[in-house]
This record gives structure tokens, C-alpha cells and sequence, in this order.
């Protein structure tokens, strides 16, 4: 269809249906380098886990940039791309247009809809494994599915992005952010992902 057959907005709930019953809710990014596990943090961003759990089982609807229709009951995350990493900074994925790597618009490609920014003031990028929405700039309210992890704590990205997960697997958040790049910080061969949702 041509229009968003999601018409509001995903709750938790929503995203969530079908998963076991447990207190974390968490998400395992599988890449040819090794998996990064994250857990999500819907206390602090109810919105933006919504969308991602949501987008990861194939529960929210999406837009394909190429053909501008959308998408119902496709797992969203699964073989994108990490398409900018930056070495001891972060690494970035989560763009639909990195299903096609030559595509000279990656970089800019959301779901189709936006997320508000949820930004928790106790929640703070001082420690490696902070799982954040990349946006337009601060109060834009401007997230869409792009996320990223960072590699090492940085002060001045505080406030000014929706934290909503910590991950471990430092290693494989580095081995990807040291993956060899070309131009606009995007490695030259694909670092796909798989996104799977669990609860315990």
C-alpha cells in the first residue's frame, strides 16, 4: 500500500506480543563478526523500544525507499548494514537503503514514519555500549531506525540523542568499527545484521 498501515502509534505491548513473559526485554544484533547483545531500556524510551522491537519482529509496518510501498510482517533489521563506523567513536546502521550498499542515498533512509526523542537525563553516554537513535540534531524529534552503539563513553553527545539500550560485546562493537572503510566512513564490504528480540 501506499500509506502507513499503522495508523497512531505502536505500544509496547503491541511490539512485544508473543514473547515470553520476563523482566528484560533484549536484543541479540547478529553480524559476520560476531553478536552484540543489547538490553533495552523501555523505562527510559517506551516509544523508541517500541518502534525498534517492532521493527526487528516484523509487527510495525515500514516503507521501502526503493519502491515507496509498505511493507507488513517483514522483519525490518535483518540484512541491513552497518553503514558508517567510526573507529573508538561508534558504529551506525539501521538505514533501509543499505539492503542495496551501492545505493548513493544511504545514510539517509528511515522507516517512512518518525520517533519522538525520549531523551532520559539519568541515562548519560558515559560508559561503551550505549545504544542510541541517531537524528537530525538535537529536538528535532527526527528518529527513524537508524541506531547506534558506541565504542567508548562520549560526554558531549549527552542530551542530545534517545539512549534506549546498553549493549556488551565490546570487542564486536570495535572489530566493526575498525572494519576497513572507504569514503563517508562506510566499510567496504557490507557488515550485516540480524536483529532478534527476546525477553527474560
Amino acid at each position: 500500500s501506499r500509506t502507513d498501515p499503522w495508523q497512531g502509534e505502536l505500544t509496547l505491548e503491541a511490539a512485544t506480543k508473543g514473547l515470553p513473559p520476563g523482566k528484560k526485554l533484549l536484543a541479540a544484533i547478529e553480524t559476520p563478526l560476531g553478536t552484540i547483545h543489547c538490553e533495552l531500556l523501555p523505562k527510559s524510551a517506551p516509544k523508541t523500544v517500541a518502534s525498534f522491537v517492532g521493527l526487528a519482529r516484523g509487527q510495525r509496518p515500514w516503507r521501502d525507499p526503493s519502491s515507496g510501498l509498505w511493507q507488513e510482517h517483514q522483519p525490518f533489521f535483518d540484512g541491513l548494514a552497518f553503514h558508517r563506523v567510526i573507529p573508538t567513536f561508534m558504529i551506525q546502521g539501521g538505514d533501509p537503503r543499505s539492503r542495496t550498499y551501492s545505493d548513493g542515498l544511504l545514510g539517509t533512509g528511515d522507516p517512512g514514519y518518525k520517533v519522538p526523542d525520549e531523551v532520559d537525563k539519568a541515562l548519560k553516554f558515559d560508559r561503551p555500549g550505549r545504544m542510541a537513535m541517531a537524528n537530525s540534531g538535537p529536538g528535532t524529534d527526527s528518529g527513524g531506525s537508524q541506531f547506534f552503539i558506541t565504542e567508548a563513553p562520549k560526554a558531549y553527545l549527552n542530551g542530545g540523542y534517545t539512549i534506549f539500550g546498553q549493549c556488551e560485546d565490546r570487542q564486536v562493537v570495535k572489530a566493526i568499527a575498525n572494519a576497513p572503510k572507504g569514503r563517508a566512513d562506510k566499510p567496504e564490504e557490507p557488515v550485516t545484521m540480524k536483529v532478534v528480540i527476546t525477553r527474560k
